[in-house]
């Protein structure tokens, strides 16, 4: 994966298990290049192209234990947190709507939705092309 030549600091992947339950979990349907991203990596940490500008990404187990045990439901219903900032933003995959899965950050001491969750990248393959590059000045 390409992300592996960028600033990225990668830890080893995922092992088939792992995917799996996280599939059986997840209340949607996960992009491909997610899981392909975990099976490279799963979790690490890096730069990210865009606002909040850091990327601290969950293992599948991490992910997986949230989903079953419902963790952000109650606040943040619809999303489906895979890591945050590494500060006051979660990232997460919007399934609030059809179609193909939005990366946003949430802020996580704002409840209101419509005000603090902030649009990333359209699709996951979009926001892979974000993760580990530096902002741009």
């Amino acid at each position: 994966m390409s992300i592996l030549n960028r600033g990225w600091h990668a830890v080893a992947g995922a092992c088939e298990t792992e995917i799996e339950e996280l599939c059986n979990a997840a209340p949607c349907r996960l992009p491909a290049s997610y899981l392909s991203l975990l099976r490279t990596t799963n979790g690490g940490e890096g730069p990210l192209a865009h606002q909040p500008y850091y990327l601290q990404l969950d293992s599948a187990k991490s992910v997986t234990e949230a989903a079953t045990s419902k963790r952000y439901e109650e606040f943040f219903p619809g999303f489906l947190v895979i890591g945050s900032s590494g500060g006051g933003d979660f990232i997460a995959l919007d399934a609030r709507t059809p179609g193909p899965l939005a990366v946003v950050a949430i802020d996580m001491t704002n409840i209101d939705l419509d005000e603090s969750a902030l649009p990333i990248a359209s699709d996951f393959e979009a926001f892979i092309d974000l993760i580990g590059i530096d902002a741009p000045d």
